[in-house]
C-alpha cells in the first residue's frame, strides 16, 4: 500500500487509515476481525479520538495492540480537545487531562498522531502550539494536527512555528471527497471546497481525510429520488455532487473500477499529500479500498471529476 512520510514518526503511514468510531471492548471479536484485515492488506494507521463511544474506541484498540504485540507496527492516531457540555476545550489544561486518559485507556505511553478535534478561534495559536511542543518534547506525541481547522487559522500557526522555532502542524484533518458539503456533516466540521483545495495545492500541507467517501454517497445505494438517509439529502444532495456521482460512474466503467472507487481514488491522487480515513468492516470492503489505493488519476481527470473543466 502506498504511504505517506512525516518527519518524527517511527513509520510511514499508510494511505488508508482505518476509522475506529464503532471499536467498543464489546464487540471486541469485531474489533480483531477488522482490524486483523486491515493490517493484511498493508495498513498501520488507526485514527480514534477521546470522544469516540465514550472512550470505548481507544480501549479496544489498545485492548487489540496488546493481545497482537503490534504496538511498535502500528501508528496510533487520537484526537482531543473536542467541545463538551461546558465549552471549547481548547486549551493547555483540558489537552494534558484527555491526552493522559487516552494513553491510558490505549494501553501506551505516547500516540503517534495527534490532532485537535476542534479549534477554538478565541485562543491564540501561540498558546495551543506551545502546549502542543511540550507533549512532544515529553515522548507523548510524535507529530500532530489539526483536524476541522479553517485555512486561515493553520497557516497564521505554522507562520507563527516558525518565526518562533517550534513544532508547527504536521497535516491537517477536514473532510475532503468528491461530493462537496452544502452544510457541515456535524457542528464547526471543516470540508474542502475550491478555495481552500488551491490552499493546500500551495501549501503542500497533508490531508488526512475523515468522510473520504462521503458516508456512502458514491455507494450506488441512493439515487436523487432517494431521500431516505437525511443526513445524506442534508449534506450531499444538490445537482452539483448528482453530476459529480455521474461522472465517477463514468469512468469507473471506462477504467473497471466502481463508482466509490473512483471516488476514493480522488482523495488520494491530489497534488499534494493526501490519505483517507476508511469504515470497511469486511473483506470485501477493504479489498475495494486497497485496488482504489491503486488507481492513477491525471490532473486533467481530477478536474474533470470535480467539475472545474
Amino acid at each position: 500500500m502506498k504511504s505517506l512520510s512525516f518527519s518524527g514518526l517511527r513509520n510511514h503511514v499508510s494511505s488508508l487509515i482505518m476509522g475506529s468510531d464503532f471499536f467498543t471492548p464489546e464487540t471486541f471479536d469485531e474489533v480483531c476481525r477488522v482490524l486483523d484485515g486491515y493490517v493484511t492488506i498493508g495498513g498501520n494507521t488507526i485514527d480514534t479520538a477521546f470522544i469516540y463511544c465514550g472512550g470505548k474506541s481507544e480501549q479496544a484498540i489498545g485492548m487489540w495492540m496488546e493481545e497482537r504485540k503490534n504496538r511498535d507496527q502500528i501508528n496510533v492516531w487520537t484526537k482531543g480537545a473536542h467541545p463538551n457540555q461546558d465549552g471549547a476545550r481548547v486549551n493547555r489544561a483540558a489537552i494534558y487531562e484527555e491526552l493522559m486518559i487516552s494513553l491510558e485507556r490505549l494501553r501506551t505511553d505516547r500516540t503517534d498522531l495527534y490532532a485537535l478535534h476542534r479549534d477554538d478561534p478565541s485562543v491564540p495559536v501561540g498558546v495551543i502550539l506551545e502546549a502542543l511542543n511540550e507533549h512532544v518534547e515529553a515522548g507523548r506525541i510524535g507529530i500532530f494536527g489539526a483536524s476541522n481547522w479553517t485555512t486561515t487559522r493553520l497557516e497564521e500557526a505554522n507562520h507563527y512555528a516558525k518565526e518562533h522555532g517550534l513544532r508547527g502542524f504536521s497535516f491537517s484533518s477536514p473532510n475532503l471527497s468528491l461530493a462537496k458539503a452544502i452544510e457541515p456533516y456535524w457542528q464547526d466540521c471543516i470540508s474542502i471546497d475550491e478555495e481552500s483545495l488551491s490552499w493546500y495545492e500551495r501549501s503542500q500541507l497533508p490531508i488526512l481525510s475523515w468522510s473520504a467517501q462521503a458516508r456512502g454517497f458514491f455507494t450506488g445505494r441512493y439515487t436523487p429520488e432517494d431521500r431516505s438517509n437525511a443526513d445524506l439529502v442534508r449534506v450531499f444532495y444538490d445537482d452539483a455532487n448528482w453530476e459529480r456521482y455521474r461522472r465517477a460512474e463514468q469512468l469507473g466503467v471506462e477504467k473497471g473500477y466502481t463508482t466509490i472507487q473512483i471516488a476514493l481514488a480522488y482523495v488520494l491522487n491530489q497534488p499534494f499529500s493526501s490519505g483517507a480515513i476508511i469504515g470497511a468492516r469486511n473483506d470485501e470492503e477493504l479489498k475495494s479500498c486497497l485496488e482504489a489505493t491503486e488507481l492513477v488519476l491525471t490532473p486533467e481527470e481530477i478536474r474533470w471529476l470535480d467539475l472545474r473543466s
